[in-house]
């Protein structure tokens, strides 16, 4: 059984076309692969130059105004609170004493306690604040910001070859050639 001349011409004409579209669509992959490989060349640069400075830079103002905060604030509240509890502590003890001596209650001087008050407050608010001062951590290579940013750009470089991928993958109705640089025969 033998094709005619014009079944043989169309046929011919058919691998040509075939052989064309294959030629074009290994052009293709090649460029997406280019243009995947400076997508995630760009993305990269972009984390490096604007992504990763801005988080280092609010994850310290944040550290800063957390330290301001606590060394302002929080330290000479604990030492007043100290200072006031050791200043009852000492009334307390000094009552007692007079009543252990049989002298009664007697007459109690705020204005002694007051000054020892603030005397202990100012001590206990120095003995946190150099307690403070120890706890700060060292430098560290990269922190939380650097670590997200990372964790970012390697999320979008994935979705980037995913996308790429589903864009350029053969689906089971197409026909795919065995060797990928040469065309299928008709």
């Amino acid at each position: 059984m033998s094709l005619s001349r014009k079944r043989t011409k169309e046929l011919k004409k058919l691998q040509s076309q075939a052989n064309n579209l294959w030629e074009s669509q290994q052009t293709l992959v090649g460029e997406a692969a280019d243009i995947a490989r400076e997508a995630s060349r760009q993305l990269n640069h972009y984390r490096r130059e604007q992504v990763a400075p801005q988080v280092q830079a609010g994850y310290a103002k944040s550290v800063d105004y957390s330290k301001q905060l606590l060394s302002d604030r929080v330290v000479p509240a604990a030492g007043a609170v100290v200072g006031s509890a050791l200043s009852v502590w000492d009334a307390a003890n000094d009552t007692r004493l007079r009543l252990a001596d049989g002298k009664g209650l007697g007459k109690v001087d705020s204005a002694a306690y007051a000054k020892k008050a603030d005397k202990y407050s100012k001590d206990a608010t120095k003995k946190l604040a150099a307690k403070l001062a120890l706890l700060e951590p060292e430098k560290k290579r990269m922190g939380v910001g650097g670590t997200i940013a990372v964790i970012l750009g390697v999320a979008a470089a994935l979705g980037v070859l995913y996308a790429a991928w589903q864009t350029l993958r053969a689906d089971d109705e197409l026909w795919v050639a065995d060797d990928p640089l040469r065309a299928p025969d008709a």
